[in-house]
């Protein structure tokens, strides 16, 4: 199927967002690479700071398309905390774009100006996404599968490991020695990811005895 106008500027706009950033893009080069003009473009979206909330928000429902799924399933802890890494891996590997526009936001926030209308939600999008994850990671030290850690900070060394990996372009080619999104990095860095969680939060009695300290 024809993507739609809309779905043709969103797709540009993220790969430029990412690529540059908020303030590195105009909306005239947008329309241009979409094949559109620039009055149809602002039919679309009335500012590129809406643009921009709207690329945030198509890249947010695409981790939690992902990700949410695999939290609400049954089963211990370990299992469900696999699955989700897994996921968000997966949601992050599929499109290049992602983790740097990602990265962009965390740190480019204050170009765009007044907060534009929607970001509060895509940002309250992404804090449940988080909170989820740290809620899952207390169930799991309150079931004793899990260490008693400190979720957020737990939580938060995921997103870094996972955002920074994914963002990192041709410097991460070069660590690897392969492109970081071919389909055998993307499957070994989710095996890796897994490996150091479950290390670092595996409850003692639940680790396998091979990997307990001598």
């Amino acid at each position: 199927m024809e993507p739609s106008s809309r779905e043709k500027i969103l797709e540009v706009a993220e790969a430029r967002f990412a690529q540059r950033g908020f303030a590195g893009v105009g909306m005239r080069e947008v329309a241009q690479a979409a094949g559109l003009g620039k009055s149809s473009l602002f039919h679309h979206f009335e500012s590129k700071a809406a643009l921009y909330v709207a690329v945030l928000e198509r890249v947010v429902e695409r981790i939690e398309g992902h990700v949410l799924p695999t939290l609400s399933l049954g089963g211990n802890v370990a299992g469900r905390l696999d699955a989700a890494v897994d996921a968000l891996v997966d949601s992050l590997g599929e499109h290049p774009t992602t983790a740097r526009l990602l990265l962009r936001t965390l740190v480019e926030d204050d170009q765009l100006g007044s907060e534009p209308a929607g970001l509060v939600a895509a940002e309250a999008r992404v804090h449940s996404l988080i909170n989820a994850f740290v809620g899952l990671l207390r169930e799991g030290a309150g079931t004793n599968e899990l260490r008693a850690a400190a979720p957020a900070h737990a939580v938060q060394a995921l997103i870094g490991a996972a955002v920074y990996h994914f963002a990192s372009g041709d410097f991460g080619d070069a660590v690897l020695g392969r492109p970081v999104f071919s389909a055998e990095s993307v499957a070994s860095y989710r095996h890796e990811l897994k490996q150091l969680l479950r290390s670092g939060l595996l409850s003692p009695s639940r680790a396998p005895k091979e990997n307990l300290p001598s």
